[in-house]
């Protein structure tokens, strides 16, 4: 258990939620609202379980990165394929205060998991329904992917060098935006649901490209307004806040991000390479003047250490870091004062570190008091104490293979 946190303790105690819901953007959400200390249900398939079970590195045989996707959350094992499964999942909808899915259309349909039948067996609760294409688009069926969605919003487009391909970034980062914008609608909705007398439910439809798209805020105006199609500017931005931002690499190899955001932050940069003030006095000028500030700055950060150049623009409130790695960021003074990284005891692994919950609410905050739990670990207390299933039922259902 980490930082002495019991489960359940966070903004959201005693909310419900059931996710139908595997791999990454859903279950995402699922942890946003669990870290909260949400009860949150994960349904896995008998036998094998969510996918995300076997995804990524391993140590020992042991996979790490469901550790971290499962924690705070109650595993049950349902078969949906077996008309007892359903009905059993039906059952945990109308426990639900939220429920999420990501199972296609059709099949949402078939299994009575889709919003017509969620809103009819639970006329309170609000579905997160994430697809690849969305519920009400001619792809609604189709399968989808965080990566598709990356590349349907226009980031991978963006991202990159002017003379290379268009880059993915080095996570599952389409996948975890639409996880984190999930989580945000849910909460959303949930303020309605108690501010609004009247509230019937909601249904929030989220396509896998979406909250990306979101957050590219200049693209579509630019387009609309300008004609342009902003392209690949390496580390400078298609469209920058301001004239510096790019990465340079010291004398001693590292990499150092500069990044301004003001005519101010700018005028810094321009003082600190010695370069006339006078002709970077106004926002166009300094716009102007980019490739001049970049070559300049290239040559300076070449030309020192990395402690020598991190001190010299923390003396000239010039903002820049080095880049970090994991290891970076393992041994940071700043991560451990902020407590961002936490130990939590894994029955398989021992001491474990991961991210702590955030964000940080300082009078009630939520804790990781357990890591991703084993398949079907919770069977026993969601089953029988939280919905109420009797012995014989129980022992009925798992002779036949349902649970």
């Amino acid at each position: 258990m980490a930082s002495g946190q019991q489960h359940g303790q966070g903004q959201l105690r005693g909310l419900k939620v059931v996710e139908f819901a595997h791999v990454v953007a859903g279950p995402l959400a699922g942890s946003m609202l669990a870290d909260q200390g949400a009860d949150v249900v994960h349904v896995e398939p008998t036998g094998t379980g969510d996918a995300a079970r076997s995804m990524g590195p391993t140590r020992d045989g042991v996979p790490l990165w469901f550790k971290v996707a499962g924690r705070n959350k109650r595993s049950v094992t349902l078969n949906l394929h077996a008309p007892e499964g359903r009905k059993v999942a039906h059952r945990l909808v109308a426990w639900a205060d939220v429920v999420i899915v990501t199972l296609r259309a059709g099949r949402l349909r078939s299994w009575e998991l889709d919003w017509e039948a969620v809103h009819r067996l639970n006329p309170k609760a609000v579905l997160l329904q994430i697809s690849g294409y969305g519920a009400t688009s001619s792809l609604a069926d189709a399968p989808g992917f965080g990566k598709v969605g990356e590349a349907r919003s226009g980031v991978v487009h963006l991202t990159g060098f002017p003379d290379g391909p268009p880059v993915h970034t080095g996570f599952s980062h389409g996948d975890a935006v639409t996880g984190l914008m999930g989580a945000y609608a849910v909460l959303a909705a949930l303020h309605r649901k108690a501010n609004d007398p009247g509230f019937d439910g909601e249904w929030i439809d989220l396509a896998l490209f979406e909250p990306l798209f979101r957050l590219v805020e200049w693209q579509v105006i630019a387009h609309d307004q300008l004609g342009d199609v902003p392209a690949r500017s390496g580390n400078q931005l298609a469209v920058a806040p301001a004239a510096v931002i790019n990465t340079y690499r010291s004398r001693d190899g590292d990499w150092i991000t500069v990044t301004s955001a003001t005519l101010r932050s700018v005028l810094n940069v321009v003082r600190l390479l010695g370069l006339p003030e006078a002709e970077f006095a106004t926002t166009a000028q300094q716009l102007a003047g980019r490739e001049r500030l970049d070559d300049g700055l290239r040559a300076w950060v070449a030309e020192r250490g990395t402690e020598a150049c991190l001190s010299a623009f923390a003396e000239a409130e010039v903002v820049a870091s080095r880049v970090f790695s994991a290891a970076d960021i393992a041994a940071d003074p700043v991560y451990a004062e902020r407590e961002d990284i936490v130990t939590v005891e894994d029955p398989d692994l021992g001491p474990v570190r991961m991210q702590a919950v955030i964000p940080r609410f300082h009078q009630v905050p939520g804790g990781v008091w357990r890591t991703g739990p084993a398949l079907g670990q919770d069977n026993d207390l969601v089953y029988r104490e939280w919905l109420g299933l009797g012995a014989d039922e129980l022992a009925e259902l798992e002779e036949s293979g349902v649970i």
